[in-house]
């Protein structure tokens, strides 16, 4: 069999702005901020040829910041002709310091680096600064610096170790600034965003949820046309949301099938089962799986031992029912931007540096002939909750925090058995009802249990008890590329701690971890 294969999936709105990443951290940040401001953008490699930006037609450029430095060997460039293709320009931090060494103004290493909170100093507001106050604080992350700007440019903004803070040319619509307006650290960096798309790219602001729910639904049915399509919904966000668009343009040609490994939340399968049969009138298949999943496992405590089963088994069923539904041609999955991204893919299709492998890039290997429907591909995580919402998704399927694949398997660490499931499947009910009756819920990116099995001796009615232990993980993040743990009020955790010893039979002691990413990771295995 071979492995499916992906068709051209554009839903791509007129107004586009590229970003030209040279490495930065913050890459996917200005693409965040930037479609904030309701305007379509994209990442591309730095030196994608400036052919194949043009055939974005792209309202604007942006240079993304990078570690390198002009003058190392090897530095990277973007294709020269980029500068004649008549389009504004942006270049930040690293792409402000390429664009003054590419059109012949000096770079050198600054005499202090400037890194963290900084003053800005506008001398000059009518450019990017229109109605800005000309005090403002930035932040800053650099070692070389602009000290002559090209020709043509001139100085629109200083700090004290940095001349040529921000540059503008005005006749070609061509500026950089030294900081970085797309951290929340530079508390208004959007203005400049803003008014470089606005004022200086012409764009209108088109990006909404709603103009891409109809330009996404042509697309699926000029790609599917009369084929049958099957989809894994997995209980998560990214799956129920590519799910619920997809029925929404080819309505009976969509089949989903949802594969219950036993290893999910407290009542999460019958939340996907009312949405999606009861809801949505969707062809649903709900496969009952546990007992064919715990057999797996048994005798497994290997982190990535248990992911693979897992993985395995999941596509072994899944085949199963779509071969007995027959004639299926294509399969959607909730692939994000980040994902494809991350994986060193990008829409123009050349490969980039890879951060990390995603199991949903690529599609389902080798046991599959399908065609990938990806209508998610080009959204990041917030918008993709906001499409949820615009296709009326219930709040708990929308706004459930992230899940791993594996479920509740990767979070008991040791082998996993039915009785230590349900231990931690209540006492997780638990914890995130409590962080839901705080007002929490939506301000962390997660909160969860984990279920070391480990035993400690506790006293509970004069009686000694000897039970498992819970730890509490809850993590602040926008991204989940890093996250700090959460400092929960101490009130909460007493509530959570008394209602789970209490509650949870089996459970006499919990704990808090208290480990940021990086050094630790979000989830324990």
């Amino acid at each position: 069999m071979s492995s499916p294969s992906t068709s051209p999936q554009v839903t791509r709105p007129d107004e586009v702005v590229i970003i030209l990443d040279f490495g930065a951290q913050y890459s996917q940040l200005i693409a965040r901020r930037i479609r904030e401001c309701k305007v379509y953008c994209e990442l591309l490699p730095y030196d994608t040829p400036a052919e194949k930006i043009a055939a974005f037609k792209p309202k604007g450029l942006v240079f993304s910041g990078g570690p390198a430095s002009v003058y190392d060997d090897g530095a990277p460039e973007c294709d020269p002709a980029v500068f004649e293709m008549g389009i504004p320009i942006l270049g930040i931090c690293y792409g402000m310091q390429y664009m003054a060494h590419a059109l012949g103004g000096d770079v050198h290493p600054g005499d202090k680096r400037e890194y963290g909170r900084t003053e800005l100093h506008v001398v000059d507001g009518s450019d990017l600064f229109k109605d800005l106050n000309p005090q403002l604080i930035c932040w800053m992350s650099h070692g070389d610096c602009v000290t002559a700007p090209p020709p043509g440019f001139v100085v629109t903004a200083r700090t004290e170790n940095s001349p040529v803070a921000a540059m503008a040319n005005l006749e070609r619509n061509w500026f950089g600034v030294q900081f970085h307006p797309e951290v929340v650290h530079t508390p208004w960096g959007i203005e400049i965003l803003r008014n470089f798309l606005y004022r200086f790219c012409g764009c209108a602001g088109m990006w909404t949820m709603a103009n891409f729910v109809r330009q996404a639904i042509d697309d699926i049915r000029a790609q599917v046309g009369s084929a049958r399509v099957v989809c894994g919904l997995s209980g998560g966000v990214d799956s129920a949301v590519a799910g619920a668009l997809v029925h929404r343009a080819i309505g009976d040609q969509l089949t989903c099938i949802f594969v219950d490994h036993g290893m999910l939340r407290k009542d999460e399968a019958q939340q996907v089962e009312r949405a999606f049969h009861d809801a949505l009138r969707a062809h649903f298949i709900h496969v009952q799986a546990e007992e064919r999943f715990l057999a797996r496992l048994a005798g497994v405590t290997e982190p990535e031992a248990k992911r693979k089963i897992i993985g395995n088994e999941f596509i072994e069923v899944f085949s199963e029912e779509a071969k007995a539904i027959g004639n299926v041609d294509f399969l959607v999955q909730g692939t994000l931007y980040p994902d494809i991204v991350e994986s060193g893919v990008t829409s123009s299709g050349k490969k980039t540096a890879v951060i990390k492998s995603h199991h949903n890039v690529g599609g389902l290997p080798e046991k599959m002939n399908l065609k990938l429907l990806e209508p998610l591909r080009n959204l990041f995580k917030d918008e993709v909750r906001r499409l949820g919402e615009e296709l009326e998704l219930p709040d708990s399927i929308v706004w459930r925090m992230p899940f791993p694949g594996p479920g509740l398997a990767i979070r008991i660490i040791g082998e996993v058995n039915k009785e230590r499931l349900e231990i931690l499947r209540e006492a997780d009910h638990v914890i995130v009802d409590e962080i839901k009756r705080a007002g929490l819920y939506r301000k962390l990116w997660q909160a969860f249990a984990v279920l070391p099995v480990i035993r400690s001796v506790g006293v509970m009615g004069d009686h000694r008890t000897y039970a498992y232990p819970i730890v509490l993980r809850a993590v602040t993040s926008e991204d989940a590329m890093t996250a700090d743990w959460a400092r929960l009020p101490w009130e909460v955790l007493e509530k959570i701690s008394n209602r789970l010893i209490n509650e949870v039979k089996g459970v006499n002691r919990l704990v808090y971890d208290v480990t940021s990413k990086p050094p630790g990771t979000i989830e324990w295995e």
